[in-house]
C-alpha cells in the first residue's frame, strides 16, 4: 500500500510539476542546498525533489556536513554562500537573518496562502524582526520512550504514567538483568547533541514553560538551580552503570543512531531508549525485519512535577534561503507543497507541518500516534539548543554533554557554559 500511495504521489506531483512549467520557463540551471542530512534522510530529500528535477529541469545539489555552522561560516565568508540551507533551528535562523544573510520569504511567497496552509505557531517560529526567514517542511516530536512491546509482554512491564513510575519500570528490569536504558551521544563532530534533548525534556518536566523561555533567551544563567537540576537528574541515567548500558564509556561512544540496537538483541541487553520521532528510520535501517507496533512501539515520556502536565519538545526540518534568484525561488515554493512533503514524511516517519497532509501518507499507526501527541500536548517548546546562538546550542551545549559524563564537575561544567552564554549572546554572532 506504502509503494502505491508513493507511486501516485510521485506522478501526480510531476504533472503538477510540469504544469507550472509551462508557466515558467525553466532556468536550465542549479540550487544548491547545504545541511546535516545523511543515510536515509538524505535517500528520502534525493526522492523528494526528483519530482522537482523531472519537472523544472534544474538540477538540485545538496552538500552534506554535520559540521554545518563552521562550513557556513567558511562559504559565507568566501561570498558563495548556498542557494537554500537547512538551517538547524530559530535560533540559527535568527542570527544569519540578523547578519543580512538570508532572504525575507514574506518577499516570496503569498503569505494569505501560506497562512492558510500552516499553523500559526510555525509562522511564528519563522518569523524575525520584520519578516519570514524559514519554511518548515516536516516536525519530530522528541519526548518519546521507545521499547520493545514484545519484551514488555513477556516480562509483564506496563507503561508509566508517571517519572516514579518509570524509575519503578527501571527497578524491574534491573532484577530481570535488563539495563534499563541505551544512550548514545556520538555522532561525529555534533557529538553531544542527543544529551540536551534529555535536559530540555527535564527543564519542561521541573521548570515553568516560562522558565525554559528564559534559559533560552539566557534570561537566567546556566547556573541556576533549575538549570542545574535538571543536568543532575540527566546525570542520574548517564552516569550510572546500573542505568545506563555500557556506563558512561559506553554511552560516549555509542552513535545514537545504534543507541536503539540493543533493545532488540537477544536476549535484550537494554530496554529503554528516549529519542525523537526520527529515530524510526534508524530503527528500521538496522533491523530490517521489525515492524512497527509490533516489535518497536513508544510512550510519551512522562511528567515529573504533576504541575506541569505533559508537554512535548519538538524541533523540526527548517529551510531557509540565502540566494534570491528564479531557481531557488522555484525551489523553495516546490518545498512547501503538501506533495513534497508527503514523499518526505512517507520515507521518514516524520510529522508534517502542512495543514492539508493526508494521515494516510504516514507509514503506519504509530507515526500517526505521534503526530496526535504533538498536536494535543498541553504544552510544546522548540528544541533548546536549536533555538540558542550556534555557538552555544550546537557548540559549548554540546561539549557540556559530554564533559559531564565524562567526569568533569557539574559545577565547573555550568560555569564554562555560562561564561560562553555571555560571550555568544553579548556578540550576538550567528556561526563565530
Amino acid at each position: 500500500m506504502r509503494g502505491k500511495i508513493s507511486t501516485v504521489l510521485t506522478l501526480l506531483l510531476l504533472v503538477s510539476m510540469m504544469l507550472l512549467s509551462l508557466n515558467a520557463s525553466a532556468q536550465d540551471g542549479k540550487v544548491t542546498v547545504m545541511g546535516v542530512w545523511g543515510g536515509g534522510e538524505l535517500d528520502a530529500f534525493n526522492k523528494m525533489v526528483e519530482p522537482f528535477e523531472a519537472a523544472s529541469g534544474i538540477e538540485v545539489q545538496f552538500e552534506g556536513t554535520r559540521d554545518l555552522p563552521t562550513l557556513l561560516t567558511t562559504r559565507i565568508e568566501a561570498g558563495n554562500p548556498p542557494d537554500i540551507v537547512a538551517v538547524s533551528g530559530p535560533g540559527m535562523m535568527k542570527e544569519l537573518a540578523e547578519n543580512g544573510d538570508l532572504v525575507n520569504l514574506e518577499n516570496v511567497f503569498n503569505m494569505n496562502y501560506l497562512k492558510s496552509d500552516f499553523d500559526k505557531k510555525w509562522i511564528d517560529l519563522a518569523t524575525y524582526n520584520d519578516g519570514m526567514y524559514a519554511i518548515y517542511i516536516a516536525a519530530d516530536v522528541k519526548s518519546l520512550v521507545w521499547y520493545n512491546p514484545k519484551v514488555f509482554a513477556e516480562n509483564g512491564y506496563e507503561i508509566p504514567d508517571t517519572w516514579e513510575e518509570l524509575d519503578q519500570l527501571a527497578m524491574k528490569m534491573q532484577e530481570d538483568g535488563i539495563t534499563p536504558w541505551s544512550i548514545g551521544l556520538e555522532s561525529g563532530a555534533a557529538s553531544g547533541w542527543p544529551g540536551t534533548d534529555w535536559i530540555e525534556d527535564i527543564m519542561l518536566r521541573t521548570a515553568s514553560p516560562a522558565t525554559y523561555d528564559q534559559w533560552v533567551a539566557h534570561d537566567i544563567p546556566w547556573t541556576n538551580e533549575k538549570v542545574k537540576n535538571a543536568f543532575e537528574i540527566f546525570g542520574k541515567y548517564t552516569k550510572d552503570p546500573n542505568m545506563a548500558y555500557g556506563g558512561p564509556t559506553s554511552v560516549l561512544s555509542m552513535n545514537f543512531g545504534d543507541a536503539p540496537n540493543p533493545l532488540y538483541d537477544s536476549p535484550p541487553k537494554a530496554g529503554l531508549h528516549r529519542q525523537a520521532s526520527f529515530i524510526t528510520s534508524f530503527i528500521k535501517e538496522n533491523n530490517p525485519e521489525l515492524k512497527a507496533g509490533e516489535d518497536f512501539s513508544f510512550f510519551p515520556l512522562p511528567p515529573i512535577n504533576e504541575e506541569y502536565g505533559l508537554p512535548a519538545l519538538g524541533a523540526a526540518d527548517m529551510l531557509s534561503m540565502m540566494n534570491d534568484n528564479p531557481d531557488a525561488r522555484q525551489f523553495i515554493k516546490y518545498m512547501v507543497t503538501p506533495g513534497a512533503q508527503s514523499i518526505w514524511l512517507s520515507e521518514l516517519g516524520k510529522l508534517g507541518t502542512h495543514n492539508r497532509i493526508n494521515p494516510n501518507v504516514y507509514p503506519d499507526d504509530t507515526t500517526r500516534k505521534m503526530a496526535e501527541f504533538l498536536n494535543s500536548a498541553e504544552t510544546f517548546r522548540f528544541d533548546a539548543s536549536d533555538s540558542m546562538p550556534a555557538s552555544i546550542g550546537s557548540g559549548a551545549f554540546w561539549q557540556a554533554i559530554l564533559d559531564y559524563v565524562g567526569g568533569t564537575s557539574l559545577d565547573s561544567v555550568l560555569q564554562n557554559l555560562e561564561n560562553s552564554a555571555d560571550d555568544a549572546y553579548n556578540s550576538g554572532s550567528a556561526t563565530n
